[in-house]
């Protein structure tokens, strides 16, 4: 649910993260309530020193003017027409301006779009932007990649018939074969719409503007409430909803009144059924973690708004437009913060970043709106740079379409994006390193079904300057925000990186996320290693229920056999939460700790403590230590997946790779030694769902129950051009256990176990 913001205590204000502070708050249960928002330097809010905003509509806010450096007070009322208010002030809450803050004003509602035009076209390029992209692509066809979209993306749909309305699922029972091959051909009617439209307003041909209104006029005929309506499957409506907006808005020009009418008649009724399912149903306001709805905004109410936008005060299409600008601007990310994590994982960063770009630059080519001035998407980049490198595979979080293949090519574009409008090199890298790793998956379904490259490349060039890459720094990210925190050593280099990803999140096991707190997985030398197992082959599957979302998917522990909440509760899976203690750096390694205690309770409330500690020590091997306490004895299952079988010893394990392995060794149990098994396969899902798929093998570490479990476990990644060995002794003569670890350069490194007899 969202939370009240800034939220400090008057007495212990926060600094905020861009100026002004985007203000959040409870709504109330009249849907039509308005608001009065008060700010000011006194308490006692003297008119000199407030300023006042009223008759807001929403239960959030971004003022339209920064503010000056100093400690501030804010506070808010239900008013009426008039701005006066109708209940009582709510309770003072504090917040500090400092110097050098993101400016991130955003104008208000009454004369934000005064200055927009009402001419078409409106998406990517104005009617005099598009007459200068004329002139330029006349004298060179290669102007900002045009022969290129031009021959690979318009042509081809010239001679294509046209597609007809779905016939939906068999007897409507949703099977996922109808829904990919439905998905794969709305987003097709968007590119031959889009595409058509736009290759024949630049050329100037009118047997391609005829062949794109054709596309146009057959799909405005389709039934906005069938089988592609939101309802129906929401993802087919997006759509065919936007291929109906860029197609009204690029043949405006091409249509007589009637037909106009037609189109704008089926876009609006389309466009009226998101909106209002996100606004009114949804809620995405009050409780923004519905992942569709919230999607929906970026990828198909901007564009469609913004083609339906009109001069008429009652217009719909101004009302969801305003709502739209201002979600984006206040409330986004709910996913994250200004760290810029998402806490869905990378694969769906990848998605709500491409769509989020589409709106961002629609935006600002349409009405001047920046929303990369903002922290967030100025620093989401770090998110895939540090959390899945370019070489890895499997090495990461949350639900990801991939099936084991590299990072989808839109992941790289997004960098680039991103590059260009923050100048940081170390983006553009990732996508040169991206696209030199990962040639010719365009057509994939989880590339072509969702975008079309060469359209993104013409978008791109036609408004970010180019960007020099530069290698990206090594270390550690932690997004606070999302309780993620990646790691990357020698990332510039793939055949030397080795990257740790961790995860204890207060976001718990909701939406794309899993059960999976204090997890880890791992990547080394150019080979996924510690991997999440499965594949989403599609959501509520049975791999994707009963496997790839549990805890026992996981590199993380099972006590009695249990894991995490990760079913359909959202409150019980938002409460499955974890927590970082720590994310720090040191000279000598990288020390993170993660508290699952209140995820592991969700299943298992006999456990008061959940905790796990990763030592990265110079960049070459890791220490996890896990901390278990519970008021009746649990066992406990150390789980690690990996995509090749184990050599397993009586407490130590290996496993190799084509490039590279990792071995590992129970260091030390306060509770006993461990039973060493390993299971291939995944238990409990049908077959059907990975067939032709590998499958991976989980390393099972079981040990004897206890009230109190501490268990260090020593893990040694390496290249087999260059094995490694990590030599450890343990010295428990005194109240401690102290734990020696030393490389072959005789390098030690000391981790102290507190024992029994001493806490």
């Amino acid at each position: 649910m969202i939370q009240y913001g800034p939220d400090s205590n008057v007495d212990d204000a926060a600094p905020v993260a861009e100026n002004p502070p985007r203000f959040t708050w409870l709504p109330v249960i009249e849907d039509e309530a308005q608001y009065a928002l008060r700010i000011s330097t006194d308490p006692k809010y003297p008119a000199k020193t407030t300023t006042n905003y009223t008759c807001l509509p929403l239960n959030f806010f971004t003022p339209d003017v920064t503010l000056p450096v100093g400690d501030y007070v804010w506070s808010y009322a239900v008013c009426d027409e008039a701005g006066k208010a109708l209940t009582s002030w709510s309770k003072d809450r504090a917040f500090t301006i400092t110097a050098d803050l993101p400016e991130t004003p955003l104008p208000l509602r009454a004369a934000r779009l005064d200055s927009a035009t009402r001419a078409h076209p409106r998406l990517w390029l104005t009617p005099d932007k598009l007459g200068d992209f004329r002139k330029a692509v006349s004298k060179d066809a290669s102007h900002c990649t045009w022969s290129n979209f031009y021959e690979k993306s318009v042509l081809p749909w010239m001679d294509k018939d046209v597609y007809k309305e779905p016939a939906g699922y068999p007897d409507n029972k949703r099977v996922a074969p109808v829904w990919r091959q439905t998905y794969i051909d709305c987003q097709e009617l968007l590119y031959a719409i889009r595409h058509l439209a736009i290759g024949g307003q630049v050329t100037q041909d009118q047997a391609m503007l005829d062949r794109a209104k054709e596309w146009l006029l057959s799909t405005a005929e389709w039934n906005p409430m069938g089988n592609t309506s939101r309802a129906y499957t929401d993802e087919w409506a997006y759509r065919v909803c936007n291929a109906l907006a860029w197609g009204y808005d690029w043949l405006y020009d091409q249509m007589n009144d009637a037909e106009r009418t037609k189109v704008r008649a089926a876009l609006l009724e389309r466009t009226r059924d998101i909106a209002e399912h996100a606004i009114i149903n949804a809620k995405i306001h009050l409780f923004p973690y519905d992942s569709h709805a919230v999607r929906s905004v970026s990828l198909t109410l901007i564009p469609a708004c913004i083609a339906l936008l009109g001069d008429d005060e009652d217009d719909e299409a101004r009302e969801w437009l305003d709502y739209c600008i201002e979600f984006l601007f206040t409330v986004y990310s709910p996913w994250g913060d200004s760290d810029g994590g998402w806490a869905e994982g990378t694969n769906y960063w990848m998605m709500g970043m491409a769509y989020l770009i589409d709106a961002a630059n629609l935006l600002k080519s349409y009405a001047g709106f920046d929303l990369y001035k903002r922290p967030f998407f100025q620093n989401t980049g770090d998110f895939p740079l540090y959390c899945k490198a370019p070489s890895t595979r499997r090495s990461t979080f949350g639900d990801d379409s991939t099936q084991g293949d590299l990072p989808c090519i839109k992941t790289g574009l997004n960098l680039r994006q991103f590059a260009g409008e923050t100048g940081n090199g170390a983006y553009q890298w990732y996508y040169e390193e991206l696209e030199r790793l990962n040639p010719g998956t365009e057509m994939a379904f989880y590339n072509w079904g969702w975008w079309d490259t060469n359209f993104d490349d013409l978008i791109y060039n036609s408004s970010c300057a180019p960007v020099q890459a530069t290698s990206p720094v090594n270390g550690l990210r932690h997004f606070k925000g999302i309780g993620w925190v990646g790691v990357q050593h020698e990332m510039a280099d793939a055949d030397k990186n080795i990257q740790l990803v961790f995860k204890s999140s207060q976001f718990g096991s909701i939406s794309h996320s899993h059960g999976d707190q204090n997890a880890f997985c791992m990547a080394a030398f150019g080979e996924d290693m510690a991997i999440q197992s499965g594949h989403y082959v599609a959501f509520n599957s049975t791999m994707h229920r009963n496997w790839r979302r549990q805890t026992r998917s996981k590199n993380a522990i099972l006590i009695n056999g249990k894991g995490q909440y990760a079913d359909k509760d959202k409150s019980k899976a938002m409460k499955a939460r974890g927590k970082i203690l720590a994310a720090e750096e040191h000279d000598d390694h990288i020390y993170i700790k993660g508290d699952a205690t209140a995820a592991y309770q969700s299943l298992s409330p006999e456990v008061t403590l959940a905790e796990r500690e990763i030592y990265f020590v110079r960049g070459s091997y890791f220490v996890i230590v896990d901390k278990v306490d519970a008021e009746t004895p649990v066992t406990i299952d150390w789980l690690l997946h990996a995509n090749e079988k184990y050599d397993l010893g009586k407490t130590s394990f290996r496993n190799n790779g084509e490039k590279a392995g990792f071995y590992g060794q129970v260091v030390w149990s306060e509770a006993g030694k461990p039973i060493l098994t390993q299971e291939t396969g995944f238990p409990d899902v049908d077959p059907a769902d990975y067939k032709g798929l590998p499958v991976s093998t989980c390393l099972h570490a079981q040990y004897p129950a206890s009230t109190r479990h501490r268990i260090a476990t020593l893990l040694v990644p390496y290249s087999h051009k260059d094995p490694k060995r990590i030599f450890h002794f343990m010295d428990d003569q005194g109240y401690d256990a102290d734990l020696y670890f030393t490389d072959p350069d005789e390098n030690t490194f000391k981790v102290v176990m507190k024992k029994l007899a001493n806490t």
